[in-house]
């Protein structure tokens, strides 16, 4: 499955348009997380603990528009993007949400 922010596959033509497809993922954090990024905060540097938990918030967020343009019977996405965005009181929550075209391509 080819999956790309482009709106094509250079050298490949698209055979047919299959439709939007949508991956959402809803990621609590944990207390334990909002510790460690509370003291990178103070201190300065990256928050490694937050920063694993967006990876695989995206990656899951890509695989579920995998499965779903797959389940339509295509073989690609393309125009992906991918949006954050924090939930819940005290922004303890971490929405991804991932979207694309899914294709036919030769």
């Amino acid at each position: 499955m080819i999956i790309t922010t482009t709106p094509s596959v250079e050298g490949r033509k698209v055979k047919e348009y299959k439709g939007i497809v949508f991956g959402e993922v809803i990621s609590g954090v944990n207390f334990i997380k909002d510790f460690a990024a509370g003291l990178s905060n103070f201190f300065g540097g990256r928050s490694g603990s937050y920063e694993g938990e967006l990876i695989e918030a995206r990656e899951a967020a890509l695989r579920e528009i995998e499965k779903r343009a797959v389940a339509l019977g295509a073989n690609a996405i393309i125009g992906v993007d991918i949006d954050y965005e924090v939930l819940g009181q005290g922004g303890n929550m971490l929405m991804v949400t991932a979207s694309g075209t899914a294709v036919i391509i030769e």
